[in-house]
């Protein structure tokens, strides 16, 4: 079996807080995220909507929920206002295309971006000169973290959690990276999740998944941030950033 070499670097977890501030221009090695809660977005819903395309429209119609249905439609709808800001585009006329996994980009703009919800807010990752991957989580998502992390996660990832002193937190740290580098990578879903550590901060790896080999650089970094809303998001680059902000709506 074909196997060949992934190094992550994983810069820890820092206490962070959104800036209220108009986003600078995007310098080369800079990556700036977005956050917002959904209730942030939600007064400006009519015109969130109404900045998707047919293929948004579609998509959202075949949610069977509404909350998920409008997590989507603000969440994509803001995404585009968002790449409007960096690309000069008007929203209504960002054409997305799609890779082998549906990791969508920018047709003709030289513009990384990646975009991550969760049940209350979203996320979103730009960068000028390099693909990039983001996962955004709520800390108070029920899951089961010791019957997940048996099945997904390492042995040593395994002990890190079950010797922290927020064991959830730390599973949720931990899962966000995983989900970030899958994510920079185009691959963005792998069943065998435990060929990933990231509990180190210099995880050196050996992969086996055929398209995961193919698709990932020889190298992630990862920086983690906890916020103040409750929230945890990832960012994982090919390359170290010369600077990273945050955001908010």
């Amino acid at each position: 079996m074909a196997t060949r070499s992934l190094l992550i670097h994983c810069l820890g977890t820092d206490a962070r807080k959104v800036m209220r501030v108009e986003p600078p221009q995007l310098a080369p090695g800079a990556c700036l995220v977005h956050f917002a809660t959904l209730n942030e977005l939600r007064p400006r819903s009519g015109i969130l909507r109404a900045h998707l395309d047919e293929e948004e429209r579609t998509r959202a119609q075949r949610f069977r929920f509404d909350a998920d249905r409008e997590r989507f439609e603000l969440g994509h709808g803001w995404m585009r206002e968002l790449l409007a800001h960096y690309s000069g585009t008007p929203p209504r006329d960002i054409t997305l295309v799609r890779g082998r996994f549906g990791k969508p980009r920018l047709m003709k703009k030289d513009l990384c971006f990646n975009l991550s919800d969760t049940k209350d807010a979203v996320a979103l990752a730009v960068c000028s000169t390099m693909e990039l991957g983001l996962d955004l989580e709520t800390l108070d998502r029920s899951v089961d973290h010791e019957a997940v992390s048996a099945h997904y996660f390492t042995p040593e990832e395994r002990i890190t959690i079950s010797r922290s002193d927020q064991p959830k937190r730390t599973f949720l740290e931990l899962w966000t990276r995983k989900e970030a580098v899958l994510k920079a990578s185009g691959v963005g879903i792998m069943d065998d999740l435990r060929s990933l550590r990231v509990d180190e901060p210099l995880n050196k790896l050996t992969i086996r998944h055929t398209e995961f080999m193919a698709m990932a650089a020889p190298e992630y970094h990862v920086r983690t941030w906890r916020m103040r809303s409750g929230h945890l998001i990832s960012l994982a680059t090919p390359r170290p950033l010369e600077q990273a902000m945050l955001f908010g709506a």
